[in-house]
């Protein structure tokens, strides 16, 4: 089971974009990387090509981050939080927050 999905609330804990929050886009499991939205923004210079439709220009885009850049954000305490896995009576795997055992999928 991945500690970190699409979809998650993650918060930047080192580089530039240190401290802001965002949702997961986009995870890549063979680079060890993920897209967060709005976060570590770059700008793209793009030839128009008029075949495709496609204006040139400067386009704006979020590039990935590595995994051990982010972590999950527990709204509980306001904070970066690391996250476990456990498996739950039924059977079925869980990941929770280690601060205060409180699950993360719901």
């Amino acid at each position: 089971m991945q500690k970190i999905k699409k979809g998650d609330d993650v918060i930047v804990i080192a580089g530039k974009d240190k401290g802001r929050r965002g949702t997961v886009v986009r995870v890549f499991r063979d680079a060890d990387k993920v897209v967060v939205e709005n976060v570590n923004v770059i700008k793209k210079h793009v030839k128009p090509n008029p075949q495709r439709g496609e204006s040139g220009g400067i386009q704006e885009k979020e590039a990935p981050l590595h995994i051990s850049n982010i972590a999950h954000y527990n709204p509980a305490t306001a904070k970066a939080d690391r996250v476990g896995i456990k498996v739950l009576e039924d059977g079925r795997k869980a990941r929770f927050y280690k601060s205060n055992n409180e699950l993360v999928d719901g």
